[in-house]
């Protein structure tokens, strides 16, 4: 069935059963929980039609009486499983509980005679098997508990509650809910009347809940008028009673229900009724009465004679009336509503058909609504567009706008994206004259766009920013026209100061969008030098920043510019003149603790420091800084070692330069070098300062040690000793320059000639005999006595007499040497063996002096009479020739073994050579031309025949030798034994 209404059909009707009673009179009652709908006649029938498991159960109540015993009232739990039923009968009314299992009711004897109108379900805790705690509310203002367990087929107890005595009216309406207090319950229960809605609220069980009452007022609102029937509905979500509508003769009171509120129990509904509002029946349209309502989460559908129509529960107003085809059979019209909570649906009925009501995007318009309600908050929860969002967005900023309070409405336009233009807005706050709200509206806008609108996005950003100038230069100029003292201007000051920090975290955040080039111009235009700072800063054009810090002398602040990571290292050296002219301490310290510079390009910078005027005590920052380099980081560039001793030639203390020179620079390397500095250059510049220490060890370690022992005699003669000493290796040039010490030494003596000639005796002590007194003679005048000269004289002379005898004493040993060697060469051509008559070759085994015929003559050999040529060693082994020939190649490496074939080769070519040679001439072999033949027999004796094969090296070298070698594979596997694989065949045994 269609429906049409105000709000475009937020709820559907479908017909769900036409002849819902099947003949057993016409619907008077009607519940319903968890697809599970129960019907009441008025013949006395209940028809019970569980939509869950598609079955249908009709029970009689009547007891078999004839006339019309009518079901006065049917009520079902939320699980659809228990049921109470009130008959009225003409003994009076009886009241039943049924189970879904059950086939007959059970008459609840203790309630008899007692009219039923209300029940309320304890929804939480009751279970398929038993009730749990169940109110219920008679015709006599009568409120009793009831539990009924489905396997007792009888009721637990009946308990009077209570019972209304101030105005004994009959109870229309029950609900009860309960929530955890600790380990205990606290119920809450909402009864009604015709005329009253009564609140009790307690913890522990229900009698002790009422029983509290006894002793105090019990808290109720009443409602002059008069009703056909007063109703009370409870809106359950999530198990959870929400919000609650009572239909009283004044109106349908409705409010929200706050279970979790822990309030005292004294103030009655207090404790858990919020937000409570009346709806006038005089908005209905209607002259009567409504006749039955339900409630759902924002309507109330309010039945009005025979139609349904549809209320908004928050604003109040009339959405859609519901229409419905009755039967024919029908003449009232609808006659009753109900809902069920669990499966979140409506019926309506009439005599003889059942309709279902289902919501269909209920919250659609809510949204709408509580806009309307300046409800803001609430609307934007509910809507579902961009559109409806912008809506509620727009109205709560032309709300704000109205009032000036221009800071909010700017918040709320920002949020603006599709019914008002950009421009239409910022033209709003430009013709009100409030710069500071569409500052605000343009940083909020900014919050509200996404990545892809770049365009848009630099454009309000840069607008923000001269926006932000034009309000920091009005506080500047507002604070310079204030009178001091005056509280105006300490309040621009304020401002001022919170402004501008709010500025530079703008920069900062929108850094990345803002244009570069414009953004810099604007600040430097407005004379916003600290921000440009800031922001070239941000924008990592370093170079400017470190510039600026220059021009206020805060060397600091730009070393710590240039010291972070990603500032690019050519900067340093840009910046190094200026920054070791203003702060020549805290820059070089800031190199120091820079291991990534390169020394030589700060040069300029240093030689910029060096070349002005610096106090004596004063410490040398470039000498310290070029000290760090050549010693901690051990640099090698020659034009960093140039410039540190070029400053230590200028000061007027030699000792830093001389050590420096005496430094080793090579870091223990193999075969580095002592020093990275150019020697020629050091040598002109330390002569040019007249350092003569420096020249000394220069001209020594360039190895001119004539120029720097005369250089030292000008100094020190110590040093000039000393430099002589060095000269080790080169015997003549050492003597040569320790004459030249000598020739000072006895020149410089201005004594008495006799006491020269002592210190000149005494001065060849110091050479350790390296100079004589000849060698000095020619040193003294020509009038020197000879008596000064004796003693050192006989000295020289005995020394000469000593060596002459060590001289004999040598040769003669010399020639007695030579004596024993004759007699070695003599005894050595005299050695021979004895071999056994037995001996057998280590090789073949056969014996040695068997006689042996031309193939066992080995190539290159004579026989000696019938014998073959052998070998005998010391240690004892004898050899054929050829065999140990044989041997020998054989074990060798195969270098050695083809050595040994080519001289036997060319051996056996000599030798058949020179034996024709012999057969062809009767003349004497001549012994040149066995010279040849002699010297290849002797090359292949040395390659064979040098030691024993079985007790020198080659049997050593054997040992590491595998018994089987890689080239015997083929014979290995000649040797391995195959099994033989051949057919079994199985025969039959014989018995």
């Amino acid at each position: 069935m269609d429906s049409s209404g105000i709000g475009g059909g937020l709820f559907i009707v479908d017909p769900l059963e036409r002849n819902a009673t099947r003949g057993r009179g016409v619907i008077t009652s009607m519940a319903a929980g968890n697809d599970v709908i129960v019907l009441g006649t008025s013949k006395g029938w209940v028809l019970r039609y569980d939509f869950g498991l598609g079955d249908t159960q009709d029970l009689d109540f009547s007891g078999g009486r004839g006339g019309d015993q009518p079901v006065h009232r049917v009520f079902v739990d939320p699980r659809g499983s228990h049921c109470i039923v009130t008959v009225l009968q003409a003994g009076g009314a009886e009241t039943y509980y049924t189970h879904a299992k059950w086939a007959r009711p059970r008459v609840l004897s203790r309630l008899k005679g007692l009219v039923v109108n209300a029940v309320a379900w304890n929804r939480l805790q009751i279970t398929e098997g038993s009730t749990k705690e169940v109110i219920l509310g008679t015709d006599n203002g009568q409120m009793f508990e009831i539990v009924v367990d489905e396997v007792d087929k009888k009721e637990k107890y009946v308990k009077l509650l209570f019972e209304l005595t101030e105005l004994p009216e009959a109870i229309m309406g029950l609900q009860m809910e309960t929530a955890s207090a600790g380990n205990a319950t606290r119920f809450y229960v909402m009864a009604v009347t015709a005329t009253r809605l009564y609140s009790f609220t307690g913890i522990g069980s229900l009698e002790t809940v009422f029983a509290s009452y006894s002793d105090r007022a019990v808290h109720f609102m009443e409602l002059p008028g008069e009703i056909p029937n007063s109703e009370l509905h409870f809106f359950i979500k999530q198990r959870r009673a929400k919000h609650f509508a009572w239909l009283s003769g004044a109106g349908i009171y409705h409010g929200d229900l706050n279970f979790g509120a822990q309030h005292s129990s004294i103030n009655g509904d207090a404790n858990f009724v919020e937000n409570k509002g009346l709806l006038d029946y005089s908005k209905l349209g209607e002259a009567n009465k409504p006749r039955s309502f339900a409630v759902s989460e924002f309507h109330f559908l309010v039945l009005i004679e025979n139609k349904v129509k549809v209320i908004n529960r928050i604003s109040q107003q009339m959405i859609e009336e519901l229409k419905f085809e009755h039967s024919p059979e029908s003449s009232k019209g609808i006659i009753g509503l109900c809902s069920d909570p669990t499966a979140g649906l409506f019926y309506a009925f009439d005599e003889n058909s059942i309709f279902q009501v289902s919501a269909h995007d209920e919250s659609r318009d809510m949204w709408q609504v509580y806009l309307e309600m300046k409800e803001y908050a609430t609307a934007l929860a509910y809507c579902r567009t961009p559109i409806q969002r912008d809506q509620v967005y727009l109205a709560q900023a032309d709300a704000a706008f109205s009032t000036r309070d221009y800071h909010r409405a700017a918040s709320f336009y920002a949020k603006v994206n599709y019914i008002k233009s950009f421009e239409e807005i910022s033209l709003k706050f430009v013709m009100a004259d409030e710069l500071d709200s569409l500052r605000t509206f343009l940083l909020r806008k900014l919050d509200t766009l996404t990545k892809d609108d770049k365009c848009q996005i630099t454009m309000i950003s840069m607008w923000a920013v001269e926006l932000y100038l034009d309000k920091i230069n009005r506080l500047l100029l507002e604070d310079d026209a204030g009178k001091p003292g005056n509280d105006v201007s300490e309040m621009n000051k304020s401002e001022y100061q919170l402004i501008v920090p709010e500025f530079r975290a703008f920069l900062s955040d929108c850094k990345d969008v803002l244009d570069e080039a414009t953004t810099m111009d604007l600040l430097e235009r407005h004379g916003r030098i600290d921000e440009l700072v800031y922001f070239a800063g941000l924008k990592e054009h370093y170079e400017i920043v470190i510039h600026y810090y220059i021009q206020q002398g805060e060397t600091k602040k730009a070393l710590e510019v240039l010291q972070k990571p990603n500032v690019p290292i050519d900067l340093q050296y840009k910046f190094a003149p200026d920054l070791i002219m203003l702060d020549a301490y805290e820059t070089v310290e800031s190199w120091m603790a820079t291991n990534k510079l390169n020394p030589m390009k700060l040069i300029p910078a240093m030689m910029r420091y060096a070349s002005e005027p610096h106090a004596k005590n004063e410490t040398h920052e470039v000498i310290k800084y070029l000290e760090f380099c050549v010693h901690n980081l051990h640099n090698e560039d020659h034009g960093v070692h140039n410039l540190l001793l070029s400053l230590y030639a200028k000061q007027d203390d030699e000792s830093a330069l001389v050590r420096f020179f005496q430094f080793k620079f090579g870091k223990g390397r193999t075969n580095g070098p002592e020093f990275f500095y150019d020697p020629k250059y050091a040598l002109r510049l330390c002569l040019k300062e007249k350092k003569i220490r420096a020249c000394i060890h220069i001209y020594s370690m360039m190895s001119m040690h004539e120029e720097a022992v005369a250089l030292a005699l000008q100094v020190d003669t110590e040093l000039a000793m000393a430099e002589a000493d060095k000269v080790e290796d080169d015997e003549d040039l050492r003597k040569k320059l320790w004459l030249m010490v000598a020739k000072h030494v006895i020149e410089q003596e201005k004594g008495v000639k006799r006491e020269n000639i002592r210190k000149a005796i005494a001065f060849l002590k110091e050479t350790d005999g390296l100079l004589k007194i000849e060698d000095i003679l020619p040193f003294f005048p020509d009038f020197a006595l000879i008596d000064d000269f004796k003693e050192a004289i006989c000295s020289s002379l005995e020394d000469y007499n000593k060596q002459i005898e060590q001289l004999k004493q040598e040769m003669n040993d010399a020639t007695h040497g030579a004596d024993n060697i004759r007699s070695d060469i003599s005894a050595l051509a005299q050695r021979y063996a004895v071999i056994d008559r037995d001996e057998e070759c280590g090789v073949c085994k056969r014996k040695i002096l068997t006689a042996g015929g031309a193939p066992l003559l080995a190539r290159g050999y004579t026989s000696t009479g019938h014998m073959a040529p052998f070998f005998i060693f010391p240690c004892g082994h004898s050899f054929h020739a050829n065999c140990l020939i044989a041997h020998v190649t054989r074990c060798t490496s195969q270098t050695r073994a083809e050595y040994i074939l080519d001289l036997q080769k060319k051996l056996s070519l000599l030798a058949d050579k020179a034996t024709n040679e012999s057969n062809g001439t009767a003349e004497d072999k001549s012994i040149t031309s066995m010279t040849p033949l002699e010297k290849l027999r002797s090359q292949l004796d040395d390659a064979i025949a040098s030691e024993c094969p079985f007790c020198g090296d080659l049997m050593i070298r054997e040992i590491s030798l595998p018994f089987v070698l890689h080239e015997d594979a083929e014979e290995i596997a000649s040797w391995e034994i195959k099994p033989h694989v051949t057919s079994q065949k199985i025969l039959p045994m014989t018995i």
